[in-house]
C-alpha cells in the first residue's frame, strides 16, 4: 500500500441499507411470482448502488431483465462484476446517470431503496410526494413498486436532532402512517408494509464503517488517516448519539391502482 491509497469501501455490506438476508429472501419470494402476483419480466432499480437485490431477483426469475441506474461508478462496476460472475451479464445493464433523467421503463417491478431524493429536486419532506408520483409513472399496470424510505419511528428530541446530520429537523421526515397515506394518495395500494429491525440497522451501520475502522487500526500514521478518522468518528456519533432508535426505514410494496 502506498501513501495515496485510500481505505477499502463498503466491502462488508451485502445490501446498501438495513436489509437482512432473511428479509431480502422473503421479499424476493413474494415479488418473484407468488399466488397473488405474476413474475415480473422487467425490473428497474433507481439509485441501485451495486444492485444486489435486483441481481438476486433476476436469479430467482429466469428470463427477467433489469436496468440499474446510479451516479457512482465504483458501485456500478461492482454490480457489473457481480452480474458477470453469476451469469447475468446478458440480462442486466448498469447505467451511470441521474434518476431525474431516467429514460428506462415503465417496468413490471420498480425498486427504489433509500433513493427517493434522487427522483426530485424538492426539499424534504416534499421530495417523498414527488418521488411517489414519479414511481407511479415508471411502473406498468399490474406491476409493483418497492420503496425503501426513511421515517421517524419516534419523535427525536432536540439533543438527538443536534447530533444527526447538519440542520436535521423533525419536519423533514414523516411517520409511518403518514408515509403510507402519501403512497395511497399517489395512486398506490400498500400490499405489504414492513420496517427494518434494530438488528438490521446495527448490522448495516457496523458494516458501513468496518472496512475503514480496521484500516485505521492498521495504518494510524497514514497520510489519509486523520481525515478518514475524523469522517468516520463524525458518522458514528451521528448514528449512536443521534438517529439510532429514531430513524427507521420502511419497505413498502406498492400496487398501482388501475
Amino acid at each position: 500500500m502506498d501513501d495515496t491509497t485510500a481505505p477499502p469501501r463498503l466491502t462488508r455490506l451485502t445490501f446498501h441499507g438495513p436489509l437482512s438476508e432473511e428479509r431480502a429472501a422473503r421479499m424476493i419470494a413474494r415479488l418473484g411470482g407468488d399466488a397473488t402476483m405474476t413474475a415480473p419480466t422487467t425490473v428497474l432499480d433507481i439509485g441501485c448502488g451495486w444492485g444486489e437485490f435486483m441481481l438476486r431477483l433476476l436469479q430467482a426469475v429466469p428470463g427477467a431483465t433489469g436496468v440499474g441506474v446510479d451516479l457512482q461508478p465504483d458501485n456500478l462496476a461492482r454490480g457489473r462484476a457481480n452480474a458477470e460472475a453469476r451469469g447475468l451479464a446478458g440480462r442486466v445493464r448498469f447505467v451511470q446517470g441521474s434518476a431525474l433523467e431516467v429514460t428506462h421503463g415503465p417496468a413490471d417491478l420498480v425498486l427504489c431503496f433509500g433513493a427517493s431524493h434522487a427522483l426530485s429536486d424538492a426539499r424534504p419532506p416534499e421530495h417523498t410526494v414527488a418521488a411517489l408520483r414519479a414511481l407511479r409513472r415508471l411502473v406498468t399496470p399490474g406491476g409493483r413498486v418497492v420503496l425503501g424510505e426513511g421515517f421517524w419511528q419516534h419523535s427525536p428530541p432536540p439533543t438527538a436532532l443536534s447530533a444527526m446530520w447538519p440542520d436535521a429537523s423533525r419536519s423533514e421526515l414523516h411517520d409511518l402512517p403518514d408515509l403510507v397515506d402519501l403512497a395511497i394518495a399517489a395512486g398506490f395500494r400498500p400490499a405489504w408494509v414492513e420496517t427494518a429491525s434494530p438488528e438490521e440497522w446495527d448490522d448495516f451501520e457496523s458494516g458501513y464503517q468496518c472496512d475503514v475502522e480496521e484500516w485505521l487500526a492498521a495504518h494510524p500514521d497514514h497520510p489519509l488517516a486523520k481525515e478518514t478518522r475524523d469522517r468516520v468518528d463524525r458518522h458514528r456519533a451521528s448514528w449512536l448519539r443521534g438517529y439510532r432508535g429514531y430513524l427507521g426505514v420502511a419497505y413498502l410494496t406498492l400496487v398501482p391502482v388501475d
